[in-house]
């Protein structure tokens, strides 16, 4: 059994697999404060709970964006796995040409992401993740990282505008019933959804053709907490993948393994 853990800015989300068969997934909020000793006792009343305990794990695999919990994950595994842990980082292999002016500088989670597609749709790509920040990522069908972009997050946007504008009150992100709105909350509702619905319209068709990518090219993946909610309206053809990065961490063990 292999135990994968993607650290993101806002949560943290393992994954047990049994071989290829993803048998069991959890998250915790991402809290830089956390030990190791925490890690054991959260992961270890979580897998019981599914029959499993820390000597049915043959190894650990780990892609982190946050540096400051890397010291207690990998305390972690030594001390409950009894592994030294796979880090995605400089040195792994990927399959992925990283086409990047520095390739260094192409975070953890989109490598895996992109490792992940490649493998699995075997296509041209576009990647999109709705995390803590909204990355989308090319991927050619040759396994060519080539590039993409980054912006704020749903989630930070709004948070932005409840700090920052005092009169107003924080709200459910979930599409209203209409665009133009009659109260307040609606109307912030409103902002969120189809700005971000425009968003990615927007930067999709202008990734498509500047790409010169043409319809049967090509796929679109989304994943990410909010990815449904988003995509549902999109004017292009976006499947939701919301195992695609857990996928990509089980692919690197299995190109790494000893």
């Amino acid at each position: 059994m292999l135990l994968v853990c993607d650290v993101g800015n806002t949560n943290l989300v393992f994954g047990l697999y049994e071989g290829r068969t993803l048998k069991h997934s959890f998250r915790l909020g991402t809290d830089p404060t956390m030990t190791s000793d925490e890690y054991g006792v959260f992961v270890k009343m979580l897998i019981e709970e599914e029959g499993y305990k820390f000597s049915d794990i043959d190894d650990v695999i780990i892609s982190s964006v946050v540096p400051e919990v890397m010291h207690s994950l990998d305390n972690f595994a030594f001390k409950f796995c009894k592994k030294k842990p796979y880090i995605v980082g400089p040195g792994i292999k990927t399959g992925i040409n990283i086409k990047y002016t520095n390739p260094s500088q192409v975070g953890a989670d989109r490598i895996v992401n992109a490792t992940a597609g490649y493998e699995k749709y075997k296509s041209n790509l576009i990647l999109i993740d709705f995390g803590t920040a909204t990355t989308f990522c090319s991927v050619s069908k040759d396994g060519d990282y080539l590039g993409g972009l980054i912006t704020p997050g749903i989630k930070i946007s709004a948070d932005a505008l409840f700090l920052n504008a005092s009169k107003l009150p924080k709200v459910e992100i979930k599409k209203p019933e209409n665009v133009v709105a009659k109260n307040t909350v609606s109307a912030i509702q409103s902002g969120i959804y189809y700005g971000y619905l425009g968003l990615v319209d927007k930067i999709v068709s202008q990734m498509l053709l500047e790409l010169g990518w043409k319809e049967g090219e090509y796929n679109i993946i989304a994943t990410g907490g909010l990815s449904q909610l988003i995509v549902n309206e999109s004017i292009h053809e976006i499947e939701v993948d919301k195992t695609l990065t857990l996928e990509g961490l089980r692919i690197i063990y299995e190109k790494n393994k000893q």
